[in-house]
């Protein structure tokens, strides 16, 4: 009987103490969840400030980094949205911001989130994918060149950029040529030979008998040429302008030199991510780096610089031999007797 009282005594207690611990876990979780803490559980405040920083968008934008700025499928919420980019940005902050999407303004809703960084620069210099400065290319006066990895085009005078942009190339069933080319003929309206309806402003050629050259023409924000570079309008006028033309013998049956030197290289992710969206994890996802582009240049570099040596030859002879023909006396017919 002893032993059985002492048992139940023992067991008692045992219930009490457990009670007593768990009404003071209750109390814990309710001061908890109520958002009432004891001065040891209470965070740092100057830690609770420095966390608020890291998300207040201005720190953002010290940084250069970019924001997404989600596209509905639905069309009325496309077009208030629309109305809401229009009023936020002014028509030179929206061409930049399409073009580091790959589109132009007639495909401006072609895709379902775009890119845009947290302060505009309306020249796209600050975004540049491309190195501005390139030593490899120091002896070379006019350089172009094409990422297909990106889907951007790049212009170096004497190593420096002066300009680059975005392109849409060869879609996966008719890809663009890879490899060094060079400028040949251009014209201001061509006409496709894929489809005579379709007009190419201000076209340049790059591969004569592959037909190849670039021009302006839609960006939907992806490949989808049949094998030429689309461009932007004023890409399309500036590189127009810029590049060099072959030199044709007379009757133009045979070529004395070459334009400006061109390079296509890389390959585009087919089917996966789009490049420039990396940009929202990295700012850097879609950089080549100096050491990526001389090792693509440097095999060619002699031959840029001999092709480049011999245009201003067959340039300055051609001026000297018209400049002869002005000079030239006009001999005047003998009188008669």
């Amino acid at each position: 009987m002893k032993q059985s009282l002492l048992y139940t005594l023992l067991f008692a207690l045992l219930l009490t103490s457990c009670k007593k611990d768990n009404e003071k876990i209750d109390d814990q979780q309710q001061n908890t969840s109520s958002g009432t803490l004891s001065d040891d559980e209470k965070p740092d405040s100057l830690a609770t400030k420095a966390e608020v920083k890291e998300s207040v968008p201005p720190a953002i934008q010290e940084n250069g980094f970019y924001n997404a700025f989600p596209i509905p499928k639905d069309k009325k919420q496309r077009d208030s949205l629309y109305a809401i980019f229009s009023k936020k940005y002014t028509e030179r902050e929206r061409y930049a911001i399409l073009a580091l999407n790959r589109l132009d303004s007639k495909s401006k809703w072609n895709s379902d989130t775009l890119v845009v960084p947290a302060k505009i620069d309306t020249t796209l210099m600050a975004y540049s994918p491309f190195p501005m400065q390139l030593d490899v290319l120091s002896d070379v006066k006019k350089f172009v060149v094409f990422s297909y990895p990106i889907q951007a085009y790049a212009v170096y005078s004497n190593g420096a950029l002066v300009k680059w942009g975005p392109t849409s190339m060869g879609k996966k069933t008719a890809q663009t040529t890879r490899g060094l080319m060079f400028a040949n003929w251009k014209k201001k309206l061509a006409i496709s030979t894929v489809k005579s309806e379709w007009k190419l402003p201000y076209n340049f050629n790059i591969h004569n008998t592959g037909g190849i050259g670039w021009h302006q023409y839609d960006l939907p924000g992806y490949p989808a040429s049949h094998s030429c570079l689309r461009l932007l309008m004023n890409d399309a006028k500036w590189l127009y302008n810029y590049a060099d033309t072959w030199i044709l013998n007379p009757g133009g049956a045979t070529k004395k030199a070459n334009g400006t030197p061109v390079i296509v290289f890389g390959d585009y992710p087919w089917g996966k991510r789009k490049p420039w969206r990396n940009l929202l994890n990295d700012p850097n996802a879609n950089n080549i780096s100096v050491e990526e582009m001389t090792n693509l240049i440097k095999p060619h570099v002699e031959k840029m610089v001999a092709e480049q040596t011999n245009r201003e030859k067959v340039a300055d002879s051609i001026q000297a031999a018209k400049a002869m023909e002005v000079k030239a006396p006009i001999e005047e017919p003998e009188a008669s007797n």
